[in-house]
């Protein structure tokens, strides 16, 4: 069996300026006219419907002399009775030659077969390029040329009835036309059968089963080839872009260079782009095709199901050898598939995988691993430019606002401008969207409806959240200096851990942050990480990290005592475990590159090593008379009609300065008052604020003494 066609075939020059690459030799070669000014594929289809068509006249004459001859009782060749008994007599290839010298129509037809034979091998290169491209022999060949001539010639059925007694070419039918013997060609170690050239046909019983070429391979033959039909539904469409500044092409380049050595051989070539999806994965694909001169076609490895993975592989990588083209897979299920389904590995794929994916080693093939780099926010700031219209009429500061907030990867962009979004608000509310879905039920979404201006606190706590606000909002640029990077490889992630007493405003401090910064906020469910099992809660919470780790959103991490609490003495095996656990969930943090917000109202129970880990540690104090006095009127003036908090001012006074309440019971108080008010209809009075007062203090199993409850009505 020859081999495949880019392990032999001279390579062309290669392609300026990435030295010494050059992939295998072109499958369509550029073709000389033959005499007459004929179409080459048309030249050539016309010499194996030609050969194909004397073999069987040859044979057809052949066998109608024999039964002749048996019909008249002549004597046959000895050579007729030392064959094997289940073969036919017109399949000894001995006695056919030997009638064909002496009979006058026998001669006749040889000559017109050498004839035709000469002239193929001169206006054969279709031929001689499938066979070299995938590895086919001489009697591989010749299977070949009988199937393709009976799918574009269909008279051709009737001379194959007149021998067979049906329309169809049969595999013993092949043999008997070129003298094949009894050996088989279609093993299913056969280039044919590897490659899924031909199909079988199912005929009556006892008949054996007839042959067809596969249409993709008569497409391609007759000069109609492009993407086969069984991989139409896995195309994914790529639209060319140009790549992105930082993306290693040449560096990706010199690393096939040397597989691509004409001195070495030509070694197929498997590269593996890890990146997350949307991030320009095939758009790389295809720069590094187009630099060694090939194609580029991107399949989705999802839409195939398990069980017809194998054949999908096999037409896939017979696309690539066909076509010219590179293959490149994506999908979520690629780095699970199997990959040695493939009869030869063409010389150049790409398999798009998520982070961290691991593929099986392929064998004669050489994996480049390539880590493709998030967009900086230069590449954000042109891309916005470049892909959006609308863009060219915003102002420098949108523009750049956008490329640094949010860590919009190329695919999210395109989307942005296949919407046609005219304005800055539209495409903010686009990347905030975008997230929703990736966290699942793992996070609950919470609204932000707060600003800086409803959070009351000390003013030196307020001034360290700020700071934390500017680093989330400048952080992109920040880690994208190559000092700071080398200099901390890893705790790159925004962390700020909240505490204070219950009704601080840890949550709504984070609603204000992630408000500020433009992003959404998610609370983690605790019920969908802690787990009973030893392990599996360091398992939750990586795997809620790494789908966070491309988000740009805000994590709150509500009661993180829960799952940050300090590591004990050693006991028992538990103890240990349990220390093993914690270890693994500070690792995880650590290596976080987001933004989260943790908060307790236990400080004393969360592990140090976790707090000395974070640059933010801000303590949530209670509020004292006069940011109570701040938050009622707030709170009061914000649900309640205009002229309320005037009205009321003196007992909102005297309660600021008299009751020692949290922002978040005086938010409760102020709605057990108005809600009080409207039972009653009427507005809002300084009863309904005691009544308010009351059940928030009954939680706290305080109460409000008669006292203080006559100063309030009083100043009512």
């Amino acid at each position: 069996m020859t081999a495949p066609a880019f392990a032999t075939a001279e390579p062309p020059e290669p392609i300026a300026p990435i030295e010494p690459i050059a992939p295998p030799e072109p499958i369509e070669p550029a073709i000389e006219a033959p005499p007459g000014g004929r179409d080459p594929i048309e030249r050539e289809l016309a010499l194996i419907v030609a050969r194909v068509r004397l073999a069987l006249q040859k044979l057809a004459a052949w066998s109608g002399n024999r039964a002749q001859r048996i019909r008249d009782g002549a004597p046959l060749e000895a050579a007729a009775a030392q064959r094997p008994g289940w073969l036919d007599a017109w399949t000894d290839g001995d006695l056919r030659r030997g009638w064909a010298e002496r009979d006058d129509r026998g001669q006749v037809l040889a000559r017109s077969q050498a004839l035709v034979e000469r002239d193929l091998r001169d206006h054969g290169v279709r031929s001689r390029r499938l066979a070299e491209t995938l590895g086919l022999d001489d009697r591989e060949l010749d299977l070949l040329h009988v199937l393709l001539a009976t799918a574009v010639t269909p008279d051709l059925g009737g001379l194959i009835a007149a021998v067979t007694g049906r329309a169809i070419p049969t595999e013993a039918l092949i043999a008997a036309l070129f003298d094949h013997g009894p050996q088989r060609v279609l093993t299913p170690a056969s280039a044919l059968v590897r490659w899924s050239v031909c199909r079988k046909v199912e005929l009556a019983p006892g008949d054996g089963d007839g042959l067809a070429i596969d249409p993709a391979i008569l497409d391609w033959f007759t000069g109609a080839y492009a993407v086969e039909a069984a991989l139409a539904g896995a195309v994914r469409p790529v639209t060319p872009r140009a790549p992105l500044a930082g993306w290693p092409i040449a560096e990706t380049c010199a690393q096939i260079a040397p597989c691509w050595n004409r001195e070495g051989g030509l070694r197929a070539v498997r590269v593996i782009v890890s990146a997350p999806p949307g991030t320009g994965r095939t758009t790389f694909a295809v720069a590094i095709a187009a630099e060694v001169g090939l194609g580029f076609v991107a399949l989705d490895g999802d839409a195939i199901a398990d069980d017809g993975w194998r054949e999908f592989l096999i037409r896939a990588h017979r696309q690539a050898f066909l076509g010219r083209a590179a293959i490149g897979f994506v999908g979520e299920q690629v780095a699970r598939r199997d990959w040695n389904a493939m009869p030869v590995p063409f010389p150049l794929t790409f398999v798009c995988v998520e982070p961290g994916a691991v593929l099986r080693p392929q064998p004669e093939t050489v994996d480049i691993h390539v880590e493709l780099p998030a967009a900086t926010v230069a590449d954000r700031t042109h891309l916005w430019r470049a892909l959006v219209p609308a863009a060219a009429t915003w102002s420098d500061d949108a523009v750049d606002a956008l490329a640094t907030s949010y860590r919009a990867n190329p695919g999210d962009i395109a989307d942005a401008a296949h919407r046609n979004l005219t304005a800055p608000d539209q495409v903010r509310a686009l990347m905030r969207d975008r997230d929703r879905h990736r966290l699942g039920e793992l996070a609950q979404p919470l609204a932000c409806p707060f600003t800086w201006d409803d959070l009351i606190l000390p003013a030196q706590v307020v001034e360290v959240l700020r700071d934390f606000e500017h680093e989330g909002r400048t952080r992109a640029e920040l880690w994208e200096d190559p000092s700071l990077r080398r200099m901390f490889p890893q705790g790159r992630g925004l962390f700020a851990f909240l505490t204070g007493s219950p009704g601080t405003g840890k949550t709504m401090t984070a609603q204000v942050i992630a408000r500020a910064l433009g992003l959404n906020l998610y609370r983690i469910s605790l019920s969908g990480v802690i787990s009973k099992y030893i392990g599996e809660t360091a398992k939750n919470l990586t795997r809620i990290l790494a789908r966070a780790e491309h988000m740009d959103a805000v994590l709150l991490f509500d009661e993180a005592d829960a799952l940050f609490g300090k590591r004990t003495e050693i006991k028992d095996a538990h103890d240990r475990h349990a220390n093993t656990d914690t270890n693994h969930l500070l690792q995880a943090i650590e290596s976080y590159a987001g933004v989260a917000i943790l908060a307790s109202n236990k400080r004393a129970n969360v592990d140090p090593a976790f707090i000395r880990r974070l640059r933010y540690v801000v303590e949530l104090p209670r509020p004292d008379p006069a940011q109570r006095r701040a938050l009622w009127t707030s709170i009061v003036g914000g649900i309640a009609p205009a002229g309320t908090t005037t009205r009321l001012a003196a007992p909102l006074e005297l309660l600021a300065a008299t009751v020692d309440l949290t922002g978040a019971q005086i938010k409760y108080a102020a709605l057990a008052a108005l809600l009080a008010a409207r039972r009653a209809g009427g507005d809002i009075t300084a009863g309904h604020l005691a009544r308010g007062v009351e059940r928030e203090l009954q939680k706290d199993g305080r109460a409000l003494g008669e006292r203080e409850r006559e100063q309030v009505l009083r100043a009512g």
